[in-house]
């Protein structure tokens, strides 16, 4: 387990306190529309923290050939059609390039200042040119509008319980997942950040923003820095 993070329910748990069986009843949301909308069409993308492979079935589907990296062996298990790697995402270093990085699932907001460094990188060092990085962010107000919950169609709720300040910046948020035959929880470290320290970290790292691609601002489209 990675220091600060856990997590409880049926089945495997990842170093990051995810439950392998829970992600893999989750559905994808438009996420793999919004990607689609901001690359070429058959892009090669390298897809970071890719869990069991939610959005990279559907972009698959949608015609883009995809690598897809997580540092759970159990996740990877799920995952077809794509080429898998298991490894820290912000450890890779795989010698080639592709038109696409891919950092969804609020991994930029990592709880070490380190490891979003890291992840940064490692889209960096893998950005073919002319190629583009995809990131997802919180949305604004992720660590104050606590407790609160929502209740997906397809039958399940999700709760963020608790954010509580973990120091040094970051909070320890606690999630509940409640199915009606099972419920998970996670604890994990996140750190916010406003769009002024956002875009400052990418600059760190080489990157800038290109555009927001959604309303909400938790979409970016992040470019080289000339």
């Amino acid at each position: 387990m990675r220091a600060g993070y856990a997590g409880t329910g049926p089945g495997a748990i990842t170093p990051d306190g995810c439950a392998v069986e829970l992600y893999a009843r989750l559905p994808v949301g438009d996420e793999p529309d919004v990607i689609a909308g901001a690359v070429p069409a058959g892009a090669r993308i390298l897809e970071l923290g890719c869990g069991v492979g939610r959005m990279t079935h559907a972009l698959l589907e949608r015609g883009f050939e995809v690598t897809a990296v997580d540092e759970s062996a159990e996740m990877l298990e799920r995952v077809r059609g794509a080429r898998t790697i298991c490894g820290p995402v912000e450890r890779l270093d795989l010698g080639e390039t592709f038109d696409v990085v891919l950092l969804a699932s609020f991994l930029v907001h990592a709880g070490d200042p380190e490891v979003r460094r890291g992840m940064l990188r490692t889209c960096a060092r893998h950005l073919a040119e002319g190629g583009c990085v995809l990131i997802q962010r919180e949305g604004a107000d992720y660590h104050t509008n606590v407790p609160r919950e929502r209740v997906d169609p397809a039958g399940f709720t999700v709760r963020i319980v608790s954010v509580e300040p973990a120091g040094d910046g970051a909070d320890s948020v606690h999630a509940e997942y409640v199915f009606p035959d099972a419920t998970w929880t996670q604890t994990f470290r996140s750190r916010p950040l406003t769009p002024e320290q956002f875009e400052t970290a990418l600059e760190e790292e080489g990157l800038r923003v290109d555009r927001y691609l959604t309303e909400d601002g938790m979409w970016v489209r992040a470019v080289p820095v000339p």
